[in-house]
Parts: C-alpha cells; sequence; structure tokens
C-alpha cells in the first residue's frame, strides 16, 4: 500500500509508475534508460530470476528507483555481463539529506536478505557518500571491492588525425600502415549499419563473425542482437562490418548516445587474422565517428583488455558493493570472506 514515506517494489518496467520512469527517461547514459532494461528482462535474465524495481517514496513523491534482481534467495542489483555501470537513480534536484534518507529507506528493505549485492558502480559516481550514508544508518555494513576497470578518452575536439597522434608510436604506425593495405585490397569494403530495416543483415553478419571468433559462447546467446534492434529503433546503434569479398571478417556494436561512442562488442574471423581485421575495423569505427560524427567521449566498457589501452590513455574504476547485516548469519559470513579477500590482496602486494 502507498504511503507519504514507503518502499515499493514492482515486477517489470511497463509496471512502473510515472513518477519511477521518469527517472528511468531522465537518466544519462544507455544502463538505465527503458531500452536498455527491456532487452535486459526478454534477453539476459538467468533462469528462476525475477526482477525487482524498486522505488523509493518520500513525501508522497518517487525520489529514488533500484532495479534490482532476486535469484535463488539473494537479492543482487539487475547487472548483467554487458553492463558497464550502474547506479541508483535518484530524482534530479535531491540535496543530501534527501538522498540519504531514499538510501536508509532502501537500507531497510535490505535487511532481511543478510547480504545484497551490487555491481558495476563508478568509484567516482557523487552520490558515492549518500548511498553509504544511508545504508549504514540502517544498520548495514558497506563493503566495496573491485569489480572491473573501464577504458576511455575525451575527445571532443579532436578529429582523426589528431587522435590519432596522441597514441603511441607503435600503433600509429601499425594502424597506417594496417590501413594502406586494407584500402589496396580490392575486394574489402566497410559498412556502417544504423537503421532499423538494415538489422536482419546486420545480425546476419554478427552471427556469422562470432561463430567463426575466439568467443566464447554468450551467456544469453539472444542478447547482443537484440539490444542492436532496440538501439537502432533509438538512433544510437552504429553497427561496423570489414568484409572481404563476401565474407563478414570482423564486425563490433558501437552506441553513440550524449556526445559519447561506447563499443559494446566486438569479433572478428580468426582465419582472416592476418588481415588484422580488429585493428583496421576499430581504426575505420572511430575515424567515423570523430570525423562524420565529432564524437566527444570515447569508451572501451568492461575490463582492462590490454588492447584498450592502446586506443584510450584513461582508466577509471568499477566497484562492487556488498549491504551486509551484520546480524545475520549469511551477513556474517559476507564480512568474514570479505576480511579474508583484504588480507590475501594486501599480502600479495608485499
Amino acid at each position: 500500500m502507498r504511503g507519504t514515506n514507503c518502499v515499493e517494489t514492482f515486477a517489470s518496467v511497463a509496471a512502473l509508475p510515472a513518477g519511477a520512469l521518469a527517472l528511468l527517461d531522465e537518466a544519462p547514459g544507455l544502463f538505465a534508460g527503458r531500452a536498455w532494461w527491456d532487452v535486459v528482462l526478454a534477453h539476459a535474465m538467468p533462469a528462476g530470476a525475477e526482477p525487482v524495481f524498486v522505488a523509493i517514496r518520500l513525501t508522497g513523491r518517487i525520489v529514488a528507483v533500484l532495479p534490482m534482481v532476486r535469484e535463488a534467495g539473494r537479492l543482487n542489483s539487475l547487472t548483467t555481463p554487458y553492463t558497464c555501470e550502474y547506479t541508483p537513480l535518484f530524482a534530479a534536484g535531491l540535496d543530501a539529506p534527501t538522498q540519504v534518507a531514499a538510501m536508509a529507506a532502501f537500507g531497510g528493505f535490505c535487511r532481511s536478505c543478510g547480504v545484497v549485492r551490487l555491481d558495476a558502480l563508478p568509484a567516482e559516481w557523487h552520490g558515492f557518500a549518500d548511498f553509504e550514508a544511508g545504508a549504514r544508518l540502517a544498520g548495514l555494513l558497506v563493503l566495496r571491492f573491485g569489480h572491473f576497470g573501464n577504458w576511455h578518452e575525451d575527445v571532443g575536439g579532436l578529429d582523426w588525425p589528431a587522435y590519432l597522434l596522441g597514441r603511441s608510436g607503435a600503433l600509429r604506425e601499425t594502424v597506417k600502415r594496417r590501413l594502406r593495405r586494407a584500402e589496396k585490397q580490392p575486394d574489402a569494403r566497410f559498412d556502417l549499419l544504423t537503421r532499423p530495416a538494415e538489422m536482419d543483415l546486420a545480425a546476419e553478419a554478427f552471427e556469422s563473425v562470432y561463430r567463426r571468433s575466439w568467443k566464447e559462447p554468450e551467456p544469453f546467446p539472444t542478447f547482443n542482437v537484440a539490444l542492436m534492434r532496440a538501439m537502432a529503433a533509438s538512433g544510437w546503434l552504429r553497427f561496423g562490418v570489414w568484409s572481404i569479398g563476401a565474407t563478414p571478417v570482423a564486425v563490433q556494436i558501437w552506441v553513440v548516445k550524449d556526445g559519447q561512442a561506447l563499443v559494446l562488442k566486438l569479433a572478428h574471423d580468426e582465419a582472416f587474422k592476418a588481415h588484422s581485421p580488429g585493428t583496421v575495423l576499430t581504426a575505420l569505427m572511430l575515424r567515423h565517428l570523430l570525423d562524420g560524427e565529432h564524437v566527444e567521449r570515447i569508451d572501451f566498457g568492461r575490463g582492462d583488455d590490454p588492447y584498450k589501452q592502446g586506443w584510450a590513455s584513461r582508466r577509471r574504476q568499477r566497484v562492487g558493493v556488498l549491504l551486509v547485516n551484520p546480524w545475520r548469519l549469511s551477513g556474517m559470513a559476507a564480512r568474514a570472506r570479505h576480511a579474508v579477500g583484504r588480507m590475501r590482496a594486501a599480502h600479495g602486494r608485499c
């Protein structure tokens, strides 16, 4: 039942009240909007998992939404192997005491779970202090851990030659040499697919290359193509294909939104490794994004893969958080495991 101060839960995006939907629609970036959640709910939910959209209402107004998932008796953030960023969604203009109160209400909701895990939070998130203060007011311990790195670069005002000049000498020469070779190959072709009408062709190219790549099978096999279709419908998709003859040999899924170009998935055919298809297609995509669309930022998504450090020079940390009720057995165990993990990490640095 709704009150002036309460925690409400909903099982789908469609069930959310207008105030909660507004927070999704106003959220910046890709990973909090309706299009993202629709694809996640339809194509990236583990068997038996149930979505739980938690809305916090204070003085009658919804001030925060946290998309969560309940799985095997545990409550976690609704994050996936494809999620690059997750934060609680706050209404605009909230002061710090209101944000703390909202997170205290969320913490009270979490107390019965023993341990609640949230992943993929930016370490630099401006709401972190209020989030943690609210959780502590609810009697929870807040334990942080490193989750993954994210490589990115500000490129506002740079064209392709200026950007390339900022790369290492080795990468710069490799790119120039590989592009010259690709441009001399008469049957090589670069295609950029962005429109919904092109998505059947894009899906066929993606699946074909992915099957012949070095990649492990996807945990959710239908997710990538479904996301491509959703992003094309929103006008954000930039799907790059580099082909030799009639054969697609490299594919990349980029999303351009709010001045940022983010690569979500890439793959190339190992049989064409001698042509450096991954390097060629990355260069072709970045040249288009910089010279054709004048993006302000590029982002290489999840992980510290060595190749990313050539294309982007700045790293930021994504962290996970455990909200632990120290008076429950599962909370005690999680606290002990976290302490052991920190001791091992500290010993490894010695």
